[in-house]
């Protein structure tokens, strides 16, 4: 640890080294935005060792019969999750990291075959296969996209802090679309989509509440506090002196606890602090914000996050209106006729969301996460309908929806988070990231995400599930 006064050369190198970053272009963020889903659905369909997944239960007695069926059901489930590692997880590091120069080529192969997939065996298993169904296909894709998310960001936490991982992806400084941008929005969205306001569910009392907020605001302080104990590199133009992801998702649960509208308002009313917040922005709000002069006041030294949480809760509340009219309105039968309609309007959002995101960043103001503006919410938007749309692609083709993988990380998805921050910060402290070779790289990668499917998959094998509210 260093001491007061002191300079932490290490530090500073990685500090530098995601610092002064403008992002890479929206296509590339598109291409990726396919990549992720779309070798998601082959794995899917590929039914290579998909029928061990109903083998993930123990047995309850302990006789030498049912010791040998537990046995042979670990050694099935352990096989069935390696495959799903090494069909998803390492095409998907592979493509952040060695294979990103060649990102658009990936995207045209995987869509040609995806594409000649469906055209050979698409006919016959649409019609029967949803109606049959016992749960409904939308609530499946929505499951596959929620831990696709899961799964780049906890790949993207640990590359970024190595040279094997493009610049271009790391967060931007000010403006700019850098890949690594869109995992706080896309974490607000995507829990905003399956959040209780959406489902109508009742929201309790307000010590309801702040019981759901205190390990957020716990957690964010532990990360304050570590961050600082260890003087790990924490970049201030991200979120302030103090200010950190957690405190973001708490300040926008009690934000969202305090309006308690029907999901059918949240809509108008999401759109209409978006609004406010970018006509402030255009007001001059945005130079303060991104001026790396700071007072000595708690709000100065934490701008950039504290005013950045109007942005993430409009982008909630809007969240929450999609989802109750795309997940939990009149579709939840998930008959095939409601399903294809919801496909639709997926799509037809997807393509809208895009075409706003371009024409806000160009006449309005560019693409800033640091202040989450209008254009920001919509690129986060315009990305994950993307993935949502090439997930629910999924049915068209009989398969194993979801995968095992995928039920294990979404069992844990708050676990496997914690794991992955944990271990970044355990190889940071442990390894020069930035002198290590592309081979070494890649290879403390693997490795990293391997421990990260093995904690899920033994999690889920013995029934545990972490969840702290």
């Amino acid at each position: 640890m260093a001491r007061h006064g002191d300079i932490n050369p290490q530090k500073l190198l990685k500090e530098e080294f995601v610092s002064g970053l403008t992002g890479s272009s929206m296509l590339e963020i598109s291409a990726l935005s396919t990549i992720v889903p779309a070798v998601a659905v082959l794995r899917q369909w590929s039914g290579f060792c998909n029928g061990t997944c109903k083998c993930a239960s123990r047995p309850k007695k302990k006789d030498d019969g049912d010791m040998a069926d537990s046995g042979r059901s670990w050694r099935r489930y352990i096989a069935s999750l390696t495959v799903d590692y090494i069909f998803v997880i390492l095409p998907i590091l592979s493509t952040l990291t060695v294979l990103a120069d060649w990102v658009y080529m990936c995207t045209i192969a995987l869509m040609f075959l995806l594409l000649w997939i469906l055209a050979k065996r698409s006919g016959p298993y649409t019609i029967g296969h949803m109606e049959s169904s016992n749960t409904s296909p939308l609530r499946t894709s929505i499951l596959s996209y929620r831990v696709s998310m899961m799964i780049v960001t906890c790949l993207c936490i640990l590359a970024v802090d190595f040279k094997i991982f493009p610049r271009r992806y790391a967060k931007a400084e000010t403006y700019g679309t850098g890949l690594m941008d869109l995992g706080v929005g896309s974490f607000v969205l995507a829990n905003a989509l399956v959040s209780k306001q959406a489902r109508c569910s009742t929201m309790g009392k307000w010590n309801t509440t702040l019981k759901s907020i205190t390990p957020l605001i716990v957690l964010g302080f532990g990360r304050l506090i570590f961050t600082k104990g260890v003087d790990y590199q924490v970049h201030v133009g991200e979120y302030g002196v103090h200010w950190n992801f957690f405190f973001t998702l708490a300040a926008v649960s009690l934000l969202t606890s305090i309006t308690r509208l029907h999901p059918i308002y949240c809509g108008i009313l999401g759109l209409s602090i978006l609004v406010a917040y970018q006509i402030l922005l255009m007001s001059g709000l945005n130079i303060y914000l991104l001026s790396d002069e700071r007072a000595s006041d708690i709000i100065s030294l934490n701008k950039e996050g504290i005013f950045s949480v109007f942005g993430y809760w409009g982008m909630y509340l809007v969240g929450v209106y999609l989802g109750h009219s795309l997940l939990f309105g009149n579709v939840a039968t998930g008959m095939t006729k409601e399903v294809q309609q919801t496909r639709t309007k997926v799509w037809f959002l997807c393509v809208m969301f895009w075409l706003l995101t371009v024409i806000l960043d160009k006449h309005v103001e560019r693409v800033s996460r640091r202040m989450c503006n209008l254009a920001y919410v919509m690129l986060v938007l315009a990305q994950n309908f993307q993935v949502f749309s090439i997930m629910l692609v999924s049915d068209l083709v009989p398969g194993q929806k979801p995968l095992l993988l995928e039920e294990a990380i979404d069992q844990n998805l708050l676990g496997v988070f914690l794991l992955a921050n944990l271990l970044t910060g355990m190889v940071n402290l442990c390894v020069d990231t930035l002198s290590s070779s592309t081979v070494a790289a890649f290879g403390i990668l693997s490795g990293y995400s391997v421990v990260l499917v093995g904690f899920v998959g033994l999690a889920r094998f013995c029934r545990v599930k972490l969840k702290f509210w």
